[in-house]
């Protein structure tokens, strides 16, 4: 995962044109690192940002949204002016490969965005967003631990702990998709009020790429049409917290995203997690 996320945050710094010594913030958005305590730091240092600090965000397929949202909160509150987000993950270690139900709908990927500090009054960047969790649906779609016991040695008496591991992803199909087709419209309509703007005013809408039906019902039930959603899922399955960013990064290099443009992301998935981000773009 850290070599996909490397490659990833390279690329979007070299699109930028910064220094990686003008870095403020290295936020890395995944459910599966390379190591359990995060994996910020090794981009961090790969990338020669050493004067960035560096943290992990956990919020599976909404991950990137949150990262970038908790970024934009640092640059506008927290003396900040250069942040790297970097979604991604590598669920195919998750997965039961015997089940054909899910292994076919994931993949393994990351993405990166440079944000940096608008002037004031300046016009680009986070215009306005929305968030929500709601932890009684934990159950439709996770990746449980199942650690198996380790019997330790003691002089007064036996004690049990756990080695660790984890079960494959398990996912309640029609909750989700309920889930998501219930939630996301709403959302989205939050965040474009908290930015004072229209659905009219959207040039692309940006979701989670985890299932084309939940995209045109969103995009439906938006009034958006589907000539105007950004989608890559053909491509790379369900990448999790990396699919926004790499929608974005193609439709950025193709010229399908130009400067100004008004951009609703939507990220939703496990926790349940779900929210929306609306951004204006601004230079490449």
């Amino acid at each position: 995962m850290s070599g996909l996320s490397i490659k990833a945050a390279s690329n979007a710094l070299e699109m930028s044109g910064l220094d990686p010594l003008e870095i403020d913030l290295v936020i890395m958005c995944t459910s599966s690192p390379d190591d359990l305590f995060g994996d910020a730091t090794k981009v961090q240092d790969a990338l020669g940002c050493k004067n960035a600090v560096g943290f992990d965000i956990t919020a599976a397929c909404s991950g990137f949204l949150f990262g970038s949202v908790t970024a934009g909160q640092f640059l506008n509150n927290g003396g900040m002016k250069n942040a790297i987000v970097v979604g991604g993950d590598a669920l195919s270690r998750w997965v039961d490969w015997e089940d054909r139900n899910s292994c076919i709908l994931f993949g393994d990927g990351a993405g990166a965005v440079v944000l940096t500090k608008s002037e004031a009054g300046g016009q680009s960047g986070l215009l306005g967003y929305s968030m929500h969790s709601r932890g009684a649906g934990a159950g439709d779609l996770m990746c449980g631990y199942a650690g198996t016991a380790n019997p330790i040695p003691s002089k007064d008496a036996p004690t049990t702990l756990s080695s660790g591991s984890y079960d494959y992803i398990s996912m309640n199909g029609k909750k989700v998709y309920a889930f998501a087709t219930r939630e996301v419209p709403i959302v989205v309509n939050e965040a474009l009020e908290a930015a004072e703007l229209n659905v009219e005013d959207v040039d692309w809408l940006l979701l989670h790429q985890a299932n084309i039906r939940i995209m045109e019902t969103v995009s439906k039930r938006l009034g958006i049409p589907m000539e105007k959603v950004i989608t890559n899922l053909k491509s790379y399955g369900n990448t999790s917290a990396g699919s926004i960013p790499l929608a974005l990064d193609e439709a950025v290099r193709s010229g399908q995203v130009k400067k100004g443009d008004v951009i609703a992301c939507a990220g939703f998935g496990a926790g349940l997690s779900w929210g929306s981000a609306i951004f204006r773009w601004g230079d490449n």
